[in-house]
């Protein structure tokens, strides 16, 4: 989505809004495609004393994989957009976005924010427990079913407990 910004930018105190929504269902991460619900961007380009700035947020319900306990989860993802916008640069400043012919494409701008946040580890909870790595139980669901190994340390001493 493109914005003409021309109409507030010698305008102390003008504002532009926007709300429009992002599909990102094709983008994949690690073999998984989370976003399968639109992404909602809302927001405002708004001049402070003669200075462009855009904000705004990016939001959607996400589904995972846990990468412990291999459930699946869903769970809010909102990305906050802060950007400072300009028609030219007086020097090398990456943390202004310039202009094209007035315009800014705030898709772009939310798009790349959207999936530079994405997370690269998804926990069902904080305290999610995980499979157990001898039976492949859930330890969040139930207790582990192996038996347990005695330690070979300790053998010796089992045995003559075993001869009383």
């Amino acid at each position: 989505m493109r914005l003409n910004l021309q109409q507030i930018m010698h305008v102390p105190g003008a504002s532009i809004p926007f709300a429009f929504q992002l599909d990102l269902s094709q983008e994949a991460f690690f073999g998984e495609y989370p976003i399968s619900r639109p992404v909602t961007v809302t927001g405002h380009v708004k001049n402070v004393a003669d200075v462009l700035m855009l904000e705004g947020e990016a939001k959607s319900l996400l589904d995972y994989t846990c990468d412990r306990c291999m459930c699946r989860f869903s769970r809010e993802k909102a990305v906050s957009l802060h950007f400072l916008l300009a028609e030219t640069l007086e020097g090398e400043d990456d943390d202004i976005i310039l202009l094209d012919q007035g315009e800014v494409d705030v898709g772009e701008l939310a798009y790349t924010a959207f999936i530079l946040d994405m997370d690269t580890k998804h926990l069902c909870s904080e305290d999610c427990k995980g499979l157990c790595p001898g039976c492949g139980v859930n330890l969040n669901q139930a207790p582990c079913r192996c038996k347990k190994q005695a330690d070979p340390r300790w053998a010796a001493l089992e045995q003559l407990l075993n001869k009383n």
